[in-house]
Order: C-alpha cells, then sequence, then structure tokens
C-alpha cells in the first residue's frame, strides 16, 4: 500500500497548497512562505519521490496516479499554486476533481510543454537528452535543468545559487519519479480540458521564459478566456525567486486575503 505524502503547513488563514516543479522539492519556495504566512495557511507538498517524499512512489507514475495521491494532502476549499510541472499537475487536478479547490495558480506552467509545429514549449531534442542524462548521472542532469531555469533572469546565477541551497537540505529525487515526470512533460497534453476547469485560474508568466515561453500566453487565452493572465516582464522560468517582492505583491493583489496590504 502507497504511504501517505508527508506535508508541511505553517501560518493561519485560508488554505493555500504550492506544488513544486521538477527535479526539485519544496525546499524551493523558502523565500516565498515567510510573505505569505501572515495571510495563509500555507501547505507545501513534495510530489511522490521528490523532497520528503522520495520514498513515496505509484505503481504506475504518470500525472493521474500523482494527482490521486495529492488528493489527500489538499485541504478541502484550498487555492492551489502549481509551479512548472506542479501547475500542470495541479490543471489536471482541476480538472479531474473540480470540487477540490476554490482557486487555481498556475505559475510558469502550459497545458503542454513539449513544442510542437503549433505549439511553443520545451524541444522534444531537449527532453530527449535530459532522458538520456539521468542514466549516466542524476546530479549533473539537475544542475543542468537549473542553469536552463534561469536563462534570461538578469540575476540567473544567484537565481541558480538560491534554489541550489535551498533544494539540497532535502534527498535527492528518486530516479524513477525522475523518469516519470520527463514523461509527463513530454506527454500530457491538457489544451483540449482547459475549458473544463470550473476554478477561478491566474496564470503568471516570466517574459524571458525560455521553458513555457511568453507566447504560451496568447494561446491559452483561446482556450480558457474566462482566466487572468499575468506577463513579469523582466522574469525568467522562477520569478518567486529572482522578482519575490514583485511577484508577491500580484499574488496577493490577486487573492486579496484578509489583512494584505
Amino acid at each position: 500500500m502507497t504511504q501517505q505524502l508527508r506535508t508541511v503547513t505553517a501560518g493561519v488563514g485560508p488554505n493555500l497548497v504550492l506544488l513544486h516543479g521538477w527535479g526539485l522539492n519544496s525546499g524551493v519556495w523558502e523565500s516565498l512562505v515567510p510573505k505569505l504566512v501572515p495571510y495563509f495557511s500555507v501547505t507545501l507538498v513534495d510530489l511522490p519521490g521528490f523532497g520528503l517524499n522520495h520514498d513515496i512512489l505509484p505503481d504506475e507514475y504518470n500525472i493521474s496516479s500523482i494527482s490521486d495521491l495529492l488528493l489527500d494532502a489538499i485541504p478541502s476549499d484550498s487555492i492551489l499554486l502549481g509551479w512548472s510541472l506542479g501547475g500542470l499537475i495541479a490543471q489536471h487536478i482541476a480538472i479531474s476533481y473540480p470540487n477540490k479547490i476554490k482557486r487555481l495558480v498556475l505559475l510558469c506552467s502550459s497545458p503542454k510543454f513539449k513544442a510542437t509545429q503549433e505549439w511553443y514549449g520545451i524541444a522534444e531534442s531537449v527532453l530527449s537528452v535530459f532522458h538520456q542524462q539521468l542514466d549516466d548521472d542524476v546530479g549533473k542532469t539537475l544542475e543542468r535543468f537549473l542553469a536552463i531555469q534561469a536563462m534570461g533572469s538578469p540575476s540567473a546565477k544567484s537565481d541558480i545559487q538560491q534554489i541550489r541551497q535551498s533544494i539540497h537540505k532535502y534527498p535527492l529525487p528518486h530516479k524513477d519519479a525522475l523518469s516519470g515526470g520527463l514523461e509527463i512533460l513530454s506527454e500530457v497534453d491538457l489544451r483540449l480540458q482547459l475549458s473544463r476547469i470550473t476554478a477561478p485560474t491566474n496564470w503568471f508568466f516570466g517574459r524571458l521564459d525560455s521553458l513555457v515561453p511568453q507566447k504560451v500566453a496568447g494561446m491559452i487565452k483561446v482556450l480558457q478566456p474566462t482566466a487572468k493572465q499575468m506577463v513579469i516582464q523582466k522574469a525568467s522560468h522562477a520569478p518567486f525567486i529572482s522578482h519575490l517582492d514583485s511577484f508577491v505583491n500580484l499574488l496577493l493583489d490577486e487573492l486579496q486575503p484578509e489583512g494584505s496590504p
């Protein structure tokens, strides 16, 4: 029997759940959480195979099995914030379990990560290289991925250093979770299901993001016209690190928790 996922919760107020991206863990939120706990009860959930849950894996690693595992870790009536891969999983939860969450926040994410002729995203060749490199050296593969995430940011070097320091406080991800996560990024396509999301949705993009290009925003607007969008002009793939205060102000403006500025 699969174990229940371990979580960490802090703060008082409406429930806000944070889901991290591929290759990382909940340590990546280290700078963001103190800014949010005055207004929210913040729950950090490491995806199966990552961080505190590095030893917890579903029998088959796919977006449905991960979402099912996450359900018990998400308090009812939560705001669900997903970054990158975490955002893709958050979309799936909002589509499959519409009564589970009350609001969806998607940060530098997409309903489809792999680029095709009609969709902007990560080149198939890049995803294939990461698959191949996992077999050789997990540590080096994760370091290369960190560099791509900060690419384009004016503070790229310090962004990478901050992410590295935060995530290294946790165990390395399970190799099956890394491989399975790459499969999800390569294969999952939720574009035609976006219209089924009933929760109010906010999308945040980084204008300099090379993994989720800004041009995706206009394409998503067609698929989910009721959603709100915000582009952070000088940010890359991790605006909650490179532009922490600006991102927090934008987020609080949208969510308007009691006591916020």
